[in-house]
């Protein structure tokens, strides 16, 4: 369905189509008109399928422009997710001169209050630790709020904010409208829906859809010695335009960020321990295209408002089946392909049936290249980088190149550049220390404990409101190759 019919004004559909886009997403064309009316929702879809703009939209169309207080409030788990919300709703609203605000812990209240005092937002978006901590200084009122969203409710009853929402909740006694956004639907998540809801109307994107059909899901069965080398050669021969590494733990992101870039590749990693200002670079430089390898935490990655990512390797499984699902949404987005990696041990078996179960998906086996595949990809790769070259002026090298023409035969000369190009990434030894394995989960018909943490850490990221496809034509190492195993990158 198209956004026109959708009951959006002008200047709405005038944003829209600057971001390139007519067809909305499931969510959005079921969200959309009901949250317009004016009704309670509770909409569940995985990251990436287009959340903010279904449930800013319709804020952005009802906001009464002339009115100077807080109209609605958008809670976010995480501060990433409230930045990259609020900027989202600033692009929809610029024709309609909407004032957004942000605020989040981590930052300097001062300022914040100052801001919120010299000019009021008509939509406010926040953490619930910060929110909740304006309320009770009174610093920002919710009297006049007619709209509440609580968007990613699951991972915020994760990271322990459930009474923290709550406690918002009961602030915005005059609300009209309660939104309420899940990839999942736990029983406190339904439990607030019963409480601060009213006959709210269910939006589920049928299973089929939540699991992302457009996302091949492999595993390759590997000892924990043989995991690193084979992704890399995984990824010399598949060529990732974008990738993201999922590791369990700080430590194993750090390690395989170094043995990554060791080995030559453009990688950069984030968790928790790394302040804000150092997410965010790593995050820009990645959104931006200038990193090809984003390696991350689950909490720092759940809910990546990333496009353009074409694979996703599971470099520890998670045993959690949720998480599995919230790190494979960052790929197979608006419309596009793509692939995911699961690296399984032998007793990890258990969990990749449990997760199969929940995703009605099978895995398919993935044969590791070998390292002849995986030189080749890079080869493939490098000759790709020297036609680039030559479409450039070359011509102030020429004196040169002739002097070296005179020394070597052209072969030698194409050869030395290529193999200072691809260069054999086995030969760089990297070790990545082992971690404590998963306990061992049988056949997988059992779902065992869940093992999700309540931290609070505050370094997550997220939708995929507008996401389109990172077009910039980049070279890089290693392009799938047609083997028998090689699973292409496809270009949607």
């Amino acid at each position: 369905m198209k956004f026109s019919e959708l009951g959006l004004n002008d200047a709405l559909l005038k944003a829209i189509r600057r971001s390139g886009f007519e067809e909305a997403t499931p969510i959005q064309e079921q969200t959309i008109p009901l949250a317009l009316e004016g009704k309670d929702v509770i909409g569940q879809a995985q990251t990436g399928t287009g959340k903010t703009a279904a449930f800013g939209l319709p804020i952005l169309q009802n906001l009464d422009k002339q009115h100077k207080t807080i109209q609605a409030v958008v809670i976010e788990p995480t501060r990433e997710l409230a930045i990259q919300t609020q900027e989202e709703l600033f692009r929809l609203g610029r024709d309609e001169n909407a004032r957004v605000q942000v605020v989040y812990g981590g930052a300097d209240i001062g300022r914040q209050i100052r801001s919120l005092k010299n000019h009021v937002p008509a939509i406010l978006v926040g953490t619930p630790g910060r929110l909740l901590d304006h309320l009770k200084r009174g610093t920002i009122s919710l009297d006049e709020v007619k709209t509440i969203v609580l968007d990613e409710a699951d991972e915020m009853l994760d990271m322990g904010f459930i009474s923290d929402i709550e406690s918002i909740l009961n602030y915005a006694k005059n609300r009209t409208q309660t939104l309420l956004f899940s990839a999942t639907m736990p029983k406190p998540i339904l439990r607030i829906g019963e409480k601060f809801m009213h006959n709210p109307e269910i939006v589920r994107i049928k299973a089929k859809e939540l699991t992302a059909d457009l996302i091949d899901q492999y595993f390759v069965r590997a000892k924990e010695s043989e995991k690193f080398d084979i992704m890399c050669r995984l990824i010399d021969v598949q060529g990732p335009d974008l990738a993201v590494v999922f590791g369990r733990t700080k430590r194993r992101v750090d390690e395989l960020t170094r043995g990554l870039q060791a080995r030559g590749y453009n990688a950069a990693g984030i968790h928790g321990d790394l302040s804000q200002v150092r997410r965010m670079s790593v995050l820009k430089r990645f959104r931006s295209g200038k990193l090809d390898i984003l390696v991350a935490t689950d909490v720092a990655a759940r809910g990546l408002d990333i496009s353009g990512v074409t694979h996703v390797y599971n470099y520890d499984i998670p045993q959690d089946p949720d998480s599995y699902v919230h790190r494979i949404g960052r790929t197979g987005r608006a419309g596009q392909n793509g692939i995911s990696v699961t690296f399984v041990t032998p007793n990890e078996i258990g969990y990749m049936r449990t997760i199969e179960q929940l995703t009605k998906k099978k895995m398919l086996p993935l044969r590791p290249p070998t390292d002849d595949q995986a030189l080749h990809g890079q080869l493939k790769a490098a000759k790709a980088q020297i036609e680039e070259l030559l479409k450039g002026d070359l011509s102030k090298y020429e004196k040169e190149a002739n002097e070296l023409l005179e020394n070597y035969s052209a072969l030698d000369l194409v050869a030395a550049f290529l193999k200072n190009l691809s260069k054999d990434s086995s030969e760089v030894k990297v070790k990545i220390t082992p971690e404590k394995p998963l306990p061992y989960k049988g056949n997988g018909r059992k779902n065992h404990g869940r093992g999700r943490g309540k931290s609070r850490g505050h370094d997550r990221n997220r939708h995929g409101n507008f996401n389109k496809r990172n077009q910039k034509g980049r070279t890089r190492r290693g392009h799938g190759n047609g083997h028998e195993f090689v699973i292409k990158n496809k270009k949607g």
